[in-house]
């Protein structure tokens, strides 16, 4: 299965208050009062007054990222986290294979990356949207990871993501959903499911 992530990640108030007036700003709901805001190029083309850029060669650790993070775009996440940590996010997986990428900003300064990596054969901890995510202030819970801990694994591409958003779903959305039909089943007459959010879920 694939999975497909370009996105900035930080607190969500931060991200409500520098998107507020922006046309295709989609902030999607994730754990821990964060937020994810896919990046797409009607965006990028918001934010910059240009049409982005994608890297014509596949990412490497000089080049950490497919869409070219321009001087406006970068300059412009660097002046929102003066209000906190930022941090970008791409990763690409197909069949087993892929990579992923990321860079924090904080202060209106790179704090950290960019870092690209396309083994993880290091602690999970020490991948690259891992270390990202610890230094936004995520902190451990029951999941694996910082990266399962938000709910980034939730939707697979950036039309997820996007959906996601538009619904205002929730971070526990399927955990919900799971719930729901778990107490329809367990429930005095066992009614099969009809057109509520269980139904929607192959949809979502």
């Amino acid at each position: 299965m694939s999975y497909q992530l370009s996105a900035v990640v930080a607190d969500v108030e931060l991200l409500r208050e520098q998107t507020a007036d922006l046309d295709h700003a989609v902030l999607a709901a994730l754990r821990q009062d964060f937020a994810l805001l896919p990046v797409t190029p009607q965006l990028v083309q918001e934010l910059t007054g240009r049409p982005p850029d994608f890297a014509t060669d596949e990412p490497c650790a000089e080049r950490p990222f497919e869409l070219v993070l321009s001087p406006p775009l970068a300059e412009l996440l660097a002046r929102w986290s003066t209000d906190g940590p930022v941090a970008y996010l791409e990763a690409e997986f197909a069949g087993g294979l892929g990579h992923q990428s990321a860079v924090v900003w904080l202060g209106g300064d790179v704090s950290w990356g960019p870092r690209y990596d396309n083994a993880l054969d290091r602690p999970r901890a020490e991948w690259p949207i891992n270390t990202a995510l610890t230094r936004l202030g995520v902190e451990p819970g029951s999941w694996i990871d910082p990266f399962a801990e938000l709910g980034l694994h939730l939707e697979r591409d950036t039309d997820g993501w996007l959906t996601h958003g538009r619904r205002g779903l929730s971070a526990d959305y399927w955990d919900e959903l799971a719930d729901e039909w778990e107490l329809r089943q367990s429930g005095p007459h066992q009614q099969p499911l009809g057109p509520g959010p269980v139904g929607d879920w192959g949809n979502a």
